[in-house]
C-alpha cells in the first residue's frame, strides 16, 4: 500500500503551482462538458434530424474546431495566452445560452460552427500556457495535468448531463454555460498579470523548452506536417467517441441516456485515476515513439471488441482499453509539438497540432454515421479498428524521423 501511495505522490512532485491553476480552470471548464456526447442523441431524438444530418451538424462542429485551432494559435502568437483564453471562456457564454432556440437544421449548424470556433480558440492558447509555465523537465507531466482535469471533469459532465437530458436537453446546454462561467473567473483571477517561468528564462537559459531553436513556419516544416496527419487520422478514429458510440449504445445497444452518460464518464474516471501514474512509469521506460505506437495500437484493439457483443461488462471493458490507449497517446502529441517549436512559434505549433484534431472532426462524423447507415456498426467498429492500427505503423516511420 505504501509503495501504491509512495508511486502516486512521485508521479505528481515537481509540477509547478501554475500547472496545478490551470488544471484547475481547465477542470472546472470540462465539468460543464455535458453538450458534445449527448449532440449526436439530441438531435436524433428531440429535433428527429436523420443520421445524415446529424453527421453534417456535427461535422459544422469539426469546421468550426479547425479554423477556432487556427486562429487560438494565430491570435496566441499576436496578444498572449492570456488574453486569448480570457476572451474563448468569456464569449462562449451567451452562446450556449441561445443554443437551444435553434432547432432548424441549418440554424444550429450555423451556431455550432460559432461555437465551436470561439471555444476552440482556447486550446492552443492553453497548450502554450502550459508550455510557459511548467518546468521543462516536467514538460509531458503538466499536460498530463491538464488532460487529467479534462476527463475528470468529462467524468462528472456526461454522468451529470445524462440525468439533466432525461429531464429536458435544453439543461445540458444552460450546465456547459455556468462552467464556462466559472472558469473564466478563476482565470481572470489567478493569470491577470501573471509573468511567465519560461519568458523569463529566454534571455539567459539554453535549457528551456523552445529556446534556442530556428523559429521555423509550422505549416512549411514537412517532418511535423506529416506527423499532424497521422494525428489527424488518429482522431478520426478515435473520436468517434463523441459521436456514434452514444449512438452505439442508445440503438444498438439499448442503454438509456443516464447509462451512456455513466458508461462515457466511466472513461474519465479512468484516467482521472491511472493517467498520471502511467505516464510517470512510461516516460522513464520507453521513449514517446515507442508510447504512441503502442498507445495508437491499444486503443484500435478496443474499437475490434465492439464488433462482438458480450453485455454491458464487455462495453465497460472495451472503454478501459480506450482510456488505456488514449493516456498512452494524446500527452505526447503536445510535448512533441511544444519540442518542436521555439519561443516565438509555440503558438502556431501547439495551434497546428490542434487543428489537426480538429480538422478530423469535419470528417469523422458524417463518415462514422454514413458508414453506421448503410453498412452496419460492425463494419465501422473493424474499420475504425483498421485506421488506428495503421496509424500505428505510420507514427513508428514518422518519429523517427522528429
Amino acid at each position: 500500500m505504501k509503495k501504491i501511495v509512495q508511486l502516486y505522490i512521485n508521479s505528481y512532485k515537481g509540477l509547478s503551482k501554475e500547472a496545478w491553476l490551470l488544471a484547475l480552470v481547465m477542470l472546472i471548464n470540462r465539468t460543464g462538458s455535458m453538450v458534445i456526447p449527448f449532440l449526436s442523441m439530441y438531435m436524433a431524438s428531440e429535433l428527429q434530424f436523420s443520421k445524415t444530418q446529424v453527421g453534417l451538424v456535427l461535422g459544422c462542429f469539426g469546421l468550426g474546431s479547425v479554423c477556432g485551432s487556427w486562429l487560438g494559435g494565430w491570435l496566441t502568437d499576436k496578444l498572449g495566452n492570456f488574453k486569448v483564453q480570457a476572451v474563448s471562456l468569456v464569449l462562449t457564454v451567451p452562446l450556449f445560452l441561445v443554443l437551444p432556440h435553434f432547432r432548424t437544421f441549418e440554424g444550429l449548424a450555423v451556431m455550432i460552427f460559432v461555437l465551436t470556433l470561439i471555444a476552440d480558440t482556447f486550446r492552443p492558447a492553453n497548450s502554450v500556457a502550459v508550455a510557459r509555465y511548467a518546468k521543462p523537465e516536467n514538460l509531458t507531466k503538466a499536460y498530463s495535468l491538464n488532460r487529467m482535469a479534462v476527463n475528470l471533469g468529462f467524468s462528472i459532465g456526461p454522468a451529470l448531463g445524462g440525468f439533466l437530458a432525461a429531464i429536458s436537453y435544453d439543461w445540458i446546454f444552460y450546465g456547459n454555460a455556468i462552467a464556462a462561467f466559472a472558469a473564466a473567473i478563476v482565470f481572470v483571477y489567478f493569470f491577470k498579470n501573471r509573468i511567465p517561468r519560461n519568458k523569463l528564462k529566454t534571455r539567459q537559459s539554453t535549457d528551456v523548452i523552445a529556446d534556442a531553436k530556428p523559429d521555423r513556419n509550422a505549416y512549411l516544416d514537412l517532418p511535423f506536417i506529416i506527423f499532424n496527419i497521422f494525428c489527424c487520422l488518429f482522431s478520426m478514429a478515435f473520436f468517434q467517441l463523441l459521436s456514434t458510440l452514444p449512438l452505439f449504445y442508445k440503438e444498438s445497444q439499448g442503454m438509456s441516456e443516464a447509462a451512456i452518460g455513466l458508461l462515457l464518464g466511466f472513461s474519465g474516471f479512468c484516467i482521472v485515476v491511472f493517467e498520471m501514474i502511467l505516464v510517470h512509469g512510461v516516460e522513464k521506460r520507453f521513449t514517446p515513439r515507442q508510447v504512441m505506437i503502442y498507445g495508437t495500437a491499444i486503443a484500435g484493439v478496443a474499437y475490434f471488441m465492439l464488433t462482438g457483443s458480450y453485455g454491458i461488462p464487455w462495453l465497460y471493458l472495451s472503454m478501459f482499453i480506450l482510456s488505456i490507449g488514449e493516456m498512452l497517446t494524446l500527452p505526447f502529441t503536445a510535448t512533441i509539438s511544444a519540442s518542436r517549436a521555439s519561443l516565438n512559434t509555440q503558438g502556431a505549433y501547439m495551434g497546428f497540432n490542434s487543428l489537426a484534431f480538429a480538422a478530423a472532426n469535419i470528417f469523422s462524423p458524417y463518415l462514422g454515421t454514413y458508414v453506421a447507415e448503410h453498412h452496419g456498426y460492425q463494419i465501422l467498429w473493424f474499420g475504425t479498428a483498421t485506421v488506428l492500427f495503421l496509424t500505428s505503423i505510420g507514427f513508428s516511420w514518422i518519429l523517427k524521423k522528429l
